[in-house]
């Protein structure tokens, strides 16, 4: 295993140019419940129904139960070692760009400047109304929520029946098929089309690293088996050695 982290290390030292793709394995660690594994959300909610863009349009309510709890305790949840990680790597200049899956803001939150959040941003809350902006967890009472306008509030992220974000999507997609590496973390690769970057990075000649507790990628170069939080900051330690 230790041979796997030097190998990995060099590789992204020598290249640099790595795009990273975030799923919810890498949050998971910070206590966030995912959405399609065992116990996930989808479980005791139908995402048809609570995360669908046509029932928040006439029940907002829906969406409000299964994701105001987490929005008023968003600053209960914080970055983990994985996150920290990237933005060491960041800093050293070998991640380039973090696209995540992730709608919970902890890669910004731990510092990242250089992220795309395709399916948008819990964090960020927008009136439908008035579009007046408000923060996580500092919003309103009520279910739903409400503006000082009367308007419901929507949390920017992206409900099932609405598009992505053109200009993320678009970012995500040119990060990719330029990279030198595309590092894969915590993803389950079934959600398009952010699914689809890791071939159309491996198509445009990068190398594929992928760090989770089960396989997802199978055409991926480089495989470790283990959480974000453990393998990150081996990685991040085995290239401060190289670069010494």
């Amino acid at each position: 295993m230790e041979t796997l982290y030097e190998e990995v290390a060099a590789l992204m030292v020598k290249f640099k140019k790595v795009v990273v793709l975030s799923g919810a394995g890498i949050s998971a660690e910070s206590g966030i419940p995912t959405f399609r594994s065992k116990g996930g959300l989808w479980e005791k909610y139908d995402p048809a129904i609570y995360a669908s863009f046509e029932v928040f349009r006439t029940d907002p309510s829906k969406y409000w139960k299964i994701r105001g709890e987490f929005i008023k305790n968003y600053d209960k949840y914080q970055p983990n070692q994985a996150h920290s990680a990237l933005v060491d790597l960041e800093g050293m200049g070998i991640v380039r760009y973090v696209i995540t899956q992730n709608i919970d803001g902890l890669h910004k939150k731990a510092g990242s400047k250089n992220v795309v959040e395709i399916h948008g941003s819990l964090r960020e809350i927008y009136c439908l109304q008035c579009s007046k902006e408000y923060l996580a967890p500092e919003v309103p009472d009520g279910m739903p929520p409400r503006c000082n306008c009367g308007g419901v509030l929507k949390p920017n992220t992206v409900l099932f029946g609405e598009q992505l974000p053109q200009e993320a999507l678009a970012t995500a997609l040119h990060e990719s098929a330029t990279c030198k590496i595309m590092l894969l973390i915590g993803t389950s690769a079934v959600v398009y089309p952010a699914a689809a970057l890791p071939s159309h990075a491996k198509q445009n000649g990068a190398r594929i690293i992928e760090v989770n507790i089960e396989k997802a990628f199978p055409e991926a170069d480089y495989f470790i088996e283990e959480k974000a939080g453990a393998a990150l900051p081996r990685i991040v330690a085995e290239i401060k050695l190289i670069c010494k």
